[in-house]
């Protein structure tokens, strides 16, 4: 089967990564990116480079987003040579940011206006995830668009899931990264008590790794701990948006807030590090 001609927008620690899935998987990709320096390293995989937005429709079908927040979801629809400058017939826009369900409901219906269709399509995991395609992408919208897209997102990820219509995929991300804060700051919690014990670190963790409560994320988290390394595969700025996202959807739990509270203090001195730099914020 001839494959499709992609187009894609964000080229940050995630979107770099993934698009370059899609290029290993045989599509020929155009892209764009704010940055032009982030686009041009992409072109020795012989994508083309769009110089907006709105000329990187002309040429795809469907188009791919993974950005930083709601404005620039704004942006990249609706600013100067945005997405929607263009007819939108037949295409359709796929958003894997993770962005408030509010803005996707508003860029649905802009992009039924303007005869597209238009898929929240979030996903779960980080750069290493990105990497190796083994994502976890979380889909609301039409069903029709979601199974032309799916053989699209089985590149990028072990699992895509259509959850429900516009902004489901939104609020499902917000209920993940919900609980990826309260797991943050329970092992940092944790970590912090044993060591107040003199309980050795490697220790414990090889204690969790093998109990019922050990995941991924404690093993690979623990060892950001160990080796005191906590360059963002997931920023802590990032966790702190998604909480307050989530907060505004509802999600006003006693858990929920403590995470909220806790991170926000952090953020100050550690939000361009990981999420689990909250442990040296709740140490020092």
């Amino acid at each position: 089967m001839e494959k499709l001609n992609i187009g894609w927008i964000g080229l940050g620690n995630m979107g770099k990564p993934m698009s370059a899935q899609l290029i290993k998987a045989g599509y020929k990709l155009t892209v764009f990116n704010r940055n032009k320096d982030k686009a041009q390293s992409l072109l020795d995989l012989g994508v083309e480079v769009s110089a907006s937005p709105a000329d990187l429709l002309k040429l795809n079908d469907i188009v791919f987003l993974m950005v930083s927040d709601d404005e620039a979801i704004k942006q990249i629809f609706t600013g100067a040579e945005g997405l929607l400058e263009q007819d939108l017939s037949n295409k359709i826009i796929v958003n894997m940011s993770t962005v408030s369900p509010g803005i996707s409901k508003e860029m649905a219906l802009l992009c039924k206006a303007k005869n597209g269709t238009y898929l929240d399509a979030p996903v779960s995991g980080s750069v290493k995830q990105a990497e190796t395609g083994t994502l976890v992408i979380m889909v609301g919208g039409d069903e029709a668009a979601f199974n032309e897209v799916k053989p699209i997102f089985d590149k990028l990820g072990k699992l895509a899931m259509l959850v429900g219509e516009t902004s489901a995929g939104n609020n499902a991300k917000l209920a993940i990264n919900g609980l990826l804060a309260l797991h943050a700051q329970g092992l940092a919690e944790a970590v912090l008590f044993a060591q107040s014990k003199n309980i050795d670190t490697q220790s414990l963790l090889t204690l969790i790794e093998n109990s019922a409560i050990g995941n991924i994320f404690s093993k690979i988290k623990g060892e950001a701990i160990l080796n005191d390394n906590y360059n963002a595969a997931f920023a802590l700025k990032h966790i702190v948006k998604d909480l307050n996202l989530a907060k505004n959807e509802g999600l006003n739990t006693p858990l929920a807030k403590t995470a909220l509270n806790t991170f926000e203090k952090a953020a100050p001195e550690y939000e361009n590090e990981d999420i689990i730099a909250v442990f040296k914020a709740m140490k020092s």
